[in-house]
C-alpha cells in the first residue's frame, strides 16, 4: 500500500490525525528530502505525542525517482509505504507523479489523503469572483520559454495561479506590469506562517508597494 500524505505548508498544527497515525505505522518513507521529513516527524513527536516511526527513509525526487522504482518498487506490496513532499499536497508541483503512475501501471493499491495546499488556500484568500482557475506552478526561469509561458498564463481567459521564488518575484511583477499594468493581482506570502500576509491590487500598484519591502519567504 502506498499512501500519499500532505504535510503542513507552514503551521505544524495543520497536520491531520489520520496522517500522524499513518506515519506511525509506515515501514518505508519516500521523501522529496529525507532531512526535511525527519525534522517534521520529530516535531510532531514532540508536540503531539506521536511515536516516531521505525521505518526506512529514502529520497524520491526528480533526479532519482526512476532509479528508486527500479531498485525496490517490486517490494511495495509487502510494505506500508508513505510518500511526502517537503510541504503541502504531494504530486502538485512535486515529483510524486512518477510514483502514482507506477502504482497505476502495476496495479498497486494506493491512497491520497486530503490536506494542506498552497494553491487552493491562496485562491480562496484571493476573493476573485471567477471560480475557475489554471495552475502553472513555476514559470521557466528565463528566456523565450519564460516570456511565452507568462504570455499564455495572462491570456488564457482564466484566473491563473503561479508559484515564484522570492528572488524572482520582483522580476515577475515587472514583467506583468509591462504587459498589463492594470491586471488585478493577488499575492499570498508565507501562508499559515508567522509572517503571513496578503496583497491585492493592480500590477502597477503592487509592484510599487513591494519595491518598498524586503522580499523573503514563499509566495503564491
Amino acid at each position: 500500500m502506498i499512501t500519499f500524505i500532505p504535510t503542513p505548508i507552514g503551521n505544524p498544527q495543520d497536520i491531520t490525525i489520520r496522517a500522524m497515525k499513518l506515519f506511525e505505522s509506515a515501514t518505508l518513507f519516500l521523501c522529496e528530502d529525507t532531512r526535511q521529513t525527519k525534522r517534521l516527524l520529530r516535531l510532531l513527536e514532540e508536540r503531539f505525542d506521536m511515536t516516531y516511526p521505525d521505518a526506512e527513509f529514502y529520497s524520491f525526487n526528480e533526479h532519482n525517482g526512476q532509479e528508486r522504482l527500479d531498485e525496490f518498487g517490486e517490494t511495495f506490496n509487502d510494505k506500508e509505504v508513505v510518500y511526502v513532499s517537503d510541504a503541502g499536497m504531494p504530486v502538485i508541483s512535486d515529483p510524486g507523479q512518477l510514483l502514482v503512475a507506477y502504482a497505476q501501471e502495476n496495479d498497486l493499491k494506493y491512497d491520497v489523503l486530503p490536506g494542506a495546499s498552497a494553491v487552493t488556500t491562496a485562491y480562496a484568500a484571493s476573493g476573485f469572483e471567477e471560480g475557475k482557475f489554471l495552475f502553472y506552478a513555476f514559470l521557466p526561469h528565463k528566456g523565450k520559454e519564460r516570456a511565452s509561458a507568462l504570455a499564455e498564463a495572462m491570456n488564457n481567459g482564466y484566473n491563473t495561479v503561479l508559484y515564484e521564488s522570492p528572488h524572482r518575484l520582483e522580476k515577475l511583477l515587472d514583467e506583468v506590469e509591462t504587459i498589463d499594468e492594470n491586471r488585478e493581482l493577488f499575492l499570498a506570502k508565507e501562508i499559515s506562517k508567522k509572517y503571513q500576509n496578503y496583497y491585492r491590487g493592480t500590477a502597477k500598484s503592487l509592484n510599487a508597494q513591494l519595491k518598498e519591502l524586503t522580499i523573503r519567504g514563499e509566495w503564491v
